[in-house]
């Protein structure tokens, strides 16, 4: 026969005896976790900041620290800028038996950081690219480019700086 006290609920922190392993058990306020006793309050300093600009540096009082523009020039970013042109895509396909390399052409509808969106104007096909398999994209016209560089625009009607030939 067992003890009364083997069908109460024992506390941790108590003595463990075999027959009482089994037992429901209740957490003591020793054994639960530090986060747990503190008071969950929601004050101004939980509220998420607004109007932060992406890439800035959020402090602890709340405030932002911006940092300086960098120069960035994406390949997604040149077929943004595209949009509507016809243009050949080159892409790879690795340990594929059936195609290791195919050729889409289409119009660009859209470009994304993983991702480029074309139709194909005869079939009204869309295909849905991915970046990670394109090698290279030709163009039948001038290639629309513009990224900031040293405080300036830099664009493709931007003139070219003078070549200097060595003495």
């Amino acid at each position: 026969m067992m003890p009364a006290q083997a069908n109460m609920p024992m506390t941790m922190g108590a003595s463990m005896m075999p027959a009482q392993a089994n037992m429901p058990m209740t957490m003591g306020a020793s054994m639960m976790p530090a986060q747990a006793k503190m008071p969950m309050t929601m004050g101004a300093s939980m509220v998420p900041p607004t109007n932060v600009p992406s890439g800035s540096i959020v402090t602890p009082s709340g405030g932002n620290v911006v940092q300086p523009v960098t120069e960035e020039s994406y390949v997604e970013n040149i077929l943004r800028l595209n949009r509507g042109k016809m243009a050949t895509f080159y892409m790879t396909y690795e340990n594929n038996r059936e195609w290791n390399a195919k050729i889409f052409r289409g119009i660009i509808e859209a470009a994304g950081r993983d991702h480029i969106i074309i139709s194909d104007p005869a079939t009204g096909m869309r295909y849905l690219l991915l970046m990670l398999n394109l090698d290279y994209v030709t163009f039948d016209g001038p290639i629309a480019y513009q990224y900031p560089f040293q405080g300036e625009s830099v664009t493709n009607t931007t003139p070219m700086p003078a070549q200097t030939t060595g003495g």
